[in-house]
């Protein structure tokens, strides 16, 4: 693996994508590995986001939006969902100063109502001690599905035709973008998978239509700087054509 300084000339920094998206997949393989328990390895995971949401900040990457909770994990033991759940307020407490110092936004999408109270109430907080912040957009995906962001999206549309705030005519992918989740946020351009697995586990499911994937094989407590580099300078060489015939 080349090093860091080396990928860094490799990269076009006029050419970075908006908004990057991942998939942080294998904490529970990591820790398996390692003879370690589940939790180990999401507390190890949590230490790797630390470092990925300080390296896109340097770089400059407008949104960076992180798969943490899907909507199909709580089917987990209850114990392992308690321990994410833990790592989230304790990740939020410990951060925001960091947060704040870098100019970092946080936002979150997702069912949040659904959340435990002291999970969401941390998140609250956070989100607005960070509102102001103009620096890069960390979106944290919590109890998030990508079937429930498109139907809770058609729910919301629907009542605004029923209250007559919108006519039938008036839908189109502009409009109907505004009522996902991620309404505001430009579209991920970069999709990062890490663990090898070769899906996209129900996330983004509309936002990522033209989004590029990358998918690594390495676990998400060994992605790196080095690995979100080769990420972008993969990206960069790619030729985006959006279905024209260039």
């Amino acid at each position: 693996m080349e090093c860091e300084k080396e990928l860094m000339k490799k990269v076009d920094v006029s050419r970075l994508p908006a908004h990057v998206a991942i998939i942080m997949d294998g904490n529970g393989r990591w820790a398996k590995q390692k003879g370690l328990c589940r939790v180990e390895g999401h507390r190890a995971g949590v230490r790797q986001v630390k470092e990925v949401v300080r390296f896109c900040s340097d770089l400059g990457i407008q949104v960076l939006t992180l798969y943490a909770f899907s909507t199909e994990n709580w089917k987990r033991p209850k114990v392992e969902v308690m321990a994410i759940m833990s790592l989230l307020r304790t990740f939020l407490r410990k951060e925001i100063e960091e947060l704040n110092a870098n100019r970092v936004k946080l936002t979150a999408i997702g069912r949040l109502s659904e959340m435990p109270s002291p999970a969401l109430r941390e998140l609250e907080k956070c989100m607005a001690m960070t509102s102001q912040n103009d620096g890069l957009i960390l979106n944290l995906a919590l109890n998030y599905g990508g079937r429930s962001d498109i139907v809770d999206g058609i729910k919301r549309l629907a009542a605004d035709i029923q209250n007559g705030k919108r006519a039938l005519q008036d839908i189109n992918e502009e409009l109907f973008s505004r009522y996902l989740y991620t309404s505001g946020l430009p579209d991920p351009e970069l999709l990062i998978r890490t663990s090898g697995e070769m899906r996209v586990s129900n996330f983004l499911l509309w936002q990522i239509s033209y989004a590029e994937i990358w998918v690594t094989p390495v676990y998400w407590p060994d992605f790196g700087r080095t690995h979100l580099l080769e990420a972008i300078i993969d990206y960069q060489a790619r030729e985006r054509r959006f279905g024209d015939h260039k």
